[in-house]
């Protein structure tokens, strides 16, 4: 007898190929049969009307500092995660001393908008190396598995202290000693190793994250260790208008090592058609065997404006800034008194940087998004036409559309992905084998981003529901959300739904699958804030063949593990 078998539905195997009518049958967390009549099981999940296809593996997230309080990685797992990769973009909290400790949240705060507030209460600091921090990850509970990339910036600033943070260039006794450290944390188990070189991480306002400025000496030194110990993927964010510049030297790393780069690539309103460009690189890299992979976003990165959020329009109006701290309530209540109203329309903005007056100025790409959010909306739904169709000015429209919902609306940002205000080349990018869908930021951006929901939406939007271009087929999109991912990471045993595989699962209505707006919660340690966003249509959610969600609940299973280093591929 199985232990689970699910019942009659639409199996899509993650493979790409077509999708068939059957049973999936799970004995000692494995698959033992898909397709055909399953003998009985302990118990049986009917699926008849439902989709059966491998849980989702999110190969960007940020959970380094919540994954020490948090066993779900929630929200990722309301969305069918079953495998979350961290540790990305150069940030996290090991190797570090326990003077760097409040340093190394500084900088998670700044880089990716996680409260340090949070991070002080939540994280529970068991650990100075890399290897003891996945010892500490790998004690504590989890519903789902999940693996940790080695940081740059970490690793920089405990070996080499202030001359490390102050972007001194790093001596050859340095750099032996980062290769060191970078060899005991692969060997140990960490599934790669991150960097970022983007102007964009901040914190502390203007001061920017070790190795922002590494040499071209400092990364290849530590890119190259992955080589020689034989795992793991190269990943780094940079500065996106730039991207093509820093092509051959990631494309001669991926040759080198025969090993993943996976870089982050985005289409900014600065550089739209850099992506073309890069894609010319990707195709040589592909006919080559190079495995060199843009990590894309399925949809705009979004900027979100409300009242409860880090960013909007007001956020330096004299006003708003003396009743910012203020209860929500209350602030509401004066937000909707119409001299209060007056006043900040009247008064001018305080200082801010050239990035954020662009943003707050540029209403041609203000959406209201609402209880359906739409993530390729038409121009003429742009608060700029809006004002062009009433004649109001378009701050007073923003200002209204945020008290909606008593003053819990948020509007909609697209900064990178829309400069053609569509999304047919992601259409295009999602097609090219050497891109894999990345960039969901899940536990990152909490006052501002909310992108977590990228796999509800890849299935709702782009297989069903997109109305201003071409979709993308059922199985290909499975497909880019389980065995190509699984495939970046060398997570062999995971991704597809056959015999010998990890019985990783989602069980999902069809008909149902949506995502909701975004909201503002504050059920973070220290009563911290984030944005969150539900999805319906979540039957079940399998790992390792136990339920940990069943109707959008958890089922209080905890059957998650902690990845160290390559899996051994299971026979097909």
């Amino acid at each position: 007898m199985h232990d689970l078998v699910i019942r009659g539905g639409l199996i899509v195997d993650g493979s790409g190929e077509a999708a068939y009518t059957g049973d999936v049958a799970i004995s000692n967390g494995v698959i033992a049969q898909t397709g055909g009549r399953a003998g009985a099981g302990r118990r049986e999940i009917d699926a008849g009307g439902c989709l059966v296809a491998p849980g989702w593996i999110d190969i960007h997230t940020h959970y380094d500092g919540q994954a020490t309080w948090d066993p779900h990685l929630s929200p990722s797992t309301w969305h069918g995660v079953t495998t979350a990769i961290m540790g990305n973009c150069g940030v996290g909290f090991a190797p570090v001393k326990p003077d760097r400790r409040d340093w190394l949240i500084k900088v998670m705060e700044g880089v990716e908008d996680i409260p340090g507030s949070v991070l002080s209460e939540g994280i529970q600091w068991e650990w100075e190396t890399f290897p003891e921090y996945l010892d500490a990850l790998d004690r504590r509970p989890k519903a789902l598995d999940i693996g940790a990339q080695i940081p740059h910036s970490a690793l920089r600033a405990y070996v080499m202290g202030d001359r490390g943070v102050h972007h001194d260039e790093a001596s050859p006794q340095d750099l032996q000693e980062m290769r060191r450290i970078m060899r005991e944390a692969l060997l140990a188990g960490a599934v790669g190793f991150s960097t970022s070189r983007s102007f964009l991480h901040k914190y502390d306002e203007r001061k920017y994250p070790p190795g922002t400025f590494a040499t071209d000496e400092e990364i290849s030194a530590l890119g190259s260790v992955l080589g020689e110990v034989g795992h793991g993927v190269f990943q780094m964010t940079a500065n996106h208008p730039a991207m093509e510049a820093e092509m051959p030297w990631l494309e001669h790393l991926a040759k080198s090592n025969k090993l993943p780069v996976l870089f982050n690539l985005q289409q900014t309103d600065a550089a739209p058609d850099v992506w073309k460009q890069i894609k010319r690189t990707l195709d040589r890299a592909r006919d080559a065997g190079i495995p060199l992979i843009a990590g894309i976003s399925g949809r705009p990165l979004g900027i979100l404006f409300s009242w409860e959020s880090t960013l909007h329009p007001f956020i330096a109006h004299p006003t708003y800034v003396a009743m910012q701290d203020m209860p929500f309530d209350q602030k509401l209540a004066r937000l909707r008194d119409p001299q209060v109203r007056a006043r900040i329309m009247q008064e001018e903005r305080g200082l801010l940087d050239r990035r954020a007056q662009t943003l707050f100025n540029s209403f041609h790409k203000i959406y209201r998004l609402g209880a359906d959010p739409d993530y390729e909306p038409h121009p003429d739904a742009s608060v700029a036409a809006m004002a062009a169709r009433t004649g109001r000015a378009p701050l007073e429209i923003v200002y209204d559309l945020m008290l909606e919902s008593d003053g819990k609306a948020i509007l909609y940002y697209p900064s990178f992905n829309y400069s053609y205000e569509n999304l047919d080349h992601l259409h295009e990018l999602m097609q090219h084998p050497n891109t894999v869908n990345s960039l969901s930021d899940g536990g990152a951006h909490c006052g501002y981003i909310c992108d977590v929901s990228m796999p509800s939406f890849m299935l709702s939007f782009w297989t069903r529901d997109r109305k201003r271009g071409p979709r993308l087929g059922l199985e290909h999109v499975v497909k880019r959300q389980t065995a190509d991912t699984a495939r970046v990471y060398g997570l062999h045993d995971r991704g597809i739904l056959r015999p010998g595989y990890k019985a990783d699962i989602n069980v999902i209505d069809p008909q149902a699958i949506r995502v909701h707006c975004p909201e503002m919660v504050f059920d973070l340690p220290a009563g911290g804030r984030r944005l969150v966003q539900r999805a319906d249509g979540y039957v079940a959610t399998l790992v390792a063949g136990t339920p940990i969600f069943e109707m959008g609940a958890a089922t209080g299973a905890f059957p998650g593990k902690l990845l160290r280093g390559p899996k051994v591929r299971h026979a097909r």
